[in-house]
């Protein structure tokens, strides 16, 4: 019953008012401020700061800085396998599964369409028809920065306007075509397998998306979809490169092509991951 209200209450909350209200909190530069909200952060959700390269909370300018810190060399193994799918991100598995025809499960009884996902690059969406999809949660504790799960080259990127519902188990299993609604950032891969596509999905308040190439990007709830120029850094990426930031937590998808992976088998919703450890494998369809 209370889930329920809670839930509700997202649809009359303003939340890209409440969004912005949290960007401009995580970047007082205040010290006091600042190493406060840090340190409550860290005792609330027990981050571990021995994986954390700065020291916590001294070397931080921000809670923003934080929040999206870097790890330590070689806190993060990433799978050296050539055909190996990596764990975009630390987070938790929501689902891994096949595309039915362009329909996308998105929790049990509510799906949602390639079309839908994908707004503007239909032709695109054509190409994942019966493919295969992995939706992954990043929790407030995780590291919040995401990482290539293959090999490739970007070819393009567009930023979708949209709302800012929360992305927590409860929402997602109670309001329809959720990854559709919320804003989110679209980048489109080739590899030695075919297409790949990751979603960075938006949600209340995450402040902004952030990536190599975009640079930072505010929240807006309409407008046209953004296509982000490419040519402020190179777009070959190896496994493991880093892809972009969340400047508070979200979701990320994963879409491949029909035949292109099996997921492992043992990978199940609700399970921790770490970013870089093996989740499936390519097949050699197009190698």
């Amino acid at each position: 019953m209370l889930t329920g209200l809670l839930v509700a209450l997202q649809y009359l909350l303003p939340q890209h008012w409440l969004t912005a209200l949290v960007w401009h909190i995580t970047r007082i530069r205040h010290r006091a401020t600042k190493d406060f909200l840090i340190s409550q952060f860290v005792a609330l959700y027990k981050v571990d700061v021995e994986e954390v390269r700065l020291d916590v909370p001294a070397d931080f300018a921000t809670f923003k800085d934080f929040f999206i810190r870097e790890l330590r060399a070689g806190a993060r193994k990433i799978d050296t396998d050539d055909d190996s799918i990596v764990s975009p991100v630390d987070g938790t598995v929501s689902m891994t599964a096949g595309i039915r025809a362009d329909s996308i499960m998105q929790a049990k009884g509510i799906d949602y369409s390639l079309d839908d996902l994908l707004a503007t690059d239909l032709e695109e969406a054509r190409t994942y028809i019966d493919g295969s999809f992995a939706t992954f949660y990043l929790a407030p504790q995780n590291y919040h920065r995401v990482h290539a799960p293959l090999a490739g080259e970007l070819l393009a990127a567009r930023y979708v306007p949209g709302d800012l519902f929360s992305v927590n188990a409860a929402t997602v299993s109670r309001v329809d075509g959720l990854f559709c609604r919320n804003e989110r950032l679209i980048m489109h891969f080739r590899t030695a397998w075919g297409p790949a596509a990751v979603i960075f999905v938006g949600a209340l308040n995450v402040g902004s998306i952030s990536t190599p190439w975009s640079g930072e990007i505010r929240p807006r709830k309409h407008g046209v979809v953004d296509v982000i120029d490419l040519s402020r850094a190179s777009c070959t990426v190896a496994k493991g490169d880093l892809l972009g930031w969340f400047n508070m937590g979200s979701t990320v998808i994963l879409l491949l092509s029909r035949n292109a992976c099996e997921w492992d088998q043992d990978l199940l919703p609700g399970d921790a991951l770490r970013m870089g450890e093996a989740i499936g494998k390519m097949s050699d369809r197009e190698k």
